[in-house]
């Protein structure tokens, strides 16, 4: 089984010692969301858990945990974007992030590590060729670290129209200028770049459009063979396998 931790909030983050100390008393009880009467209790020990897998924004109060989970190995989807405290009021600075990211790849191997910089906003302050540049020092600052980075274009929701009336989704046009550029920048720092939830419309231009968390995902990061069940997905236009 992957226990996959990132679908409902970023425990990482905030929730860190309670993981722990599931993964210590050896269970843990999710309730369906969709009805609080239903519970579902999943053991935690390594001979039933493949691996753990973490998304986050902010993995700096859990780097000192790491240590708790040595028996398990784990998969990390890390989001690192250079918006400031008008879109990400509560995400520590980019560089503390990045130092995090390199301490705990350290720690695993590049191939356990993803940089998601996503979603890609535009707005009046974050251009184009402002999200070229960031992109291009993170990807440098980064290089060694992963060898995969994953994005997409906000997609504008009632509630994203709401919190962000300025942010908009480029035309195909755009889209495929900003995608050139990105792959272009990841492939000279040594990473393939993935796309989340565009489908295959980009694949042209040298993106991985086969999803951002499939099962050969973990398997290479683990270099082991998983037997799984159908994969879950998310969303129809998701290929993640999501399970546990």
């Amino acid at each position: 089984m992957i226990l996959q931790t990132g679908q409902r909030t970023d425990i990482p983050a905030f929730y860190g010692q309670w993981l722990i100390n599931r993964v210590r008393q050896g269970f843990v009880d999710v309730w369906n969301p969709y009805n609080p009467m239903q519970i579902t209790r999943y053991p935690i020990n390594p001979d039933v858990v493949d691996g753990i897998a973490f998304c986050t924004k902010n993995p700096l109060p859990f780097i000192p945990l790491l240590n708790e989970i040595n028996d398990y190995r784990q998969y990390w989807h890390m989001t690192i974007t250079p918006y400031g405290v008008d879109i990400e009021p509560n995400v520590p600075q980019v560089d503390l992030v990045i130092d995090g990211f390199k301490q705990i790849s350290t720690k695993l191997n590049p191939q356990s590590m993803v940089w998601r910089y996503d979603p890609i906003i535009l707005t009046h302050n974050y251009t184009v060729d402002f999200h070229f540049e960031s992109f291009y020092k993170m990807a440098k600052s980064l290089e060694g670290y992963t060898d995969t980075v994953v994005v997409s274009f906000i997609d504008i929701f009632d509630k994203v129209a709401q919190n962000f009336p300025e942010g908009y989704r480029p035309s195909l046009d755009i889209q495929t200028k900003i995608i050139k550029e990105l792959v272009s920048i990841a492939y000279s720092h040594h990473m393939i770049l993935k796309t989340c939830g565009e489908g295959a419309v980009f694949k042209e231009l040298g993106v991985n459009t086969e999803g951002c968390l499939t099962l050969d995902c973990y398997e290479r990061a683990w270099n082991v063979k998983l037997k799984a069940p159908k994969r879950t997905p998310a969303r129809p236009e998701c290929n993640c396998y999501l399970h546990g």
